[in-house]
């Protein structure tokens, strides 16, 4: 079964719209981010096949520049983000009361 938008269980996807948000990246970058965040700089078997879900869904897109493939977010990933970001801001919010 396919899965489309953000998987807010390990919260990944939501780290790459949001992360795309804000610059063009590459994959390896993106790991690198992400390693600030958690203290662990994910592997290429997670990374990738999350920003090929993205890509597939249409919320990300990929041009090869040189050897790399640069990163970024489309109008529908923008969206996604945001509603990622209202879903995630309700959960806080419940788990602070």
């Amino acid at each position: 079964m396919a899965r489309t938008g953000c998987d807010m269980r390990g919260m990944l996807s939501f780290q790459i719209l949001n992360m795309l948000k804000k610059n063009n990246l590459c994959g390896e970058d993106i790991a690198r981010n992400i390693e600030k965040y958690r203290g662990k700089k994910p592997v290429a078997s997670t990374i990738y096949p999350a920003l090929k879900r993205l890509a597939s869904s249409g919320f990300i897109t990929g041009k090869k520049q040189g050897k790399r493939k640069i990163y970024s977010i489309t109008k529908k990933g923008l969206l996604e983000e945001k509603k990622a970001l209202a879903y995630f801001e309700r959960l806080y919010s419940e788990i602070q009361k």
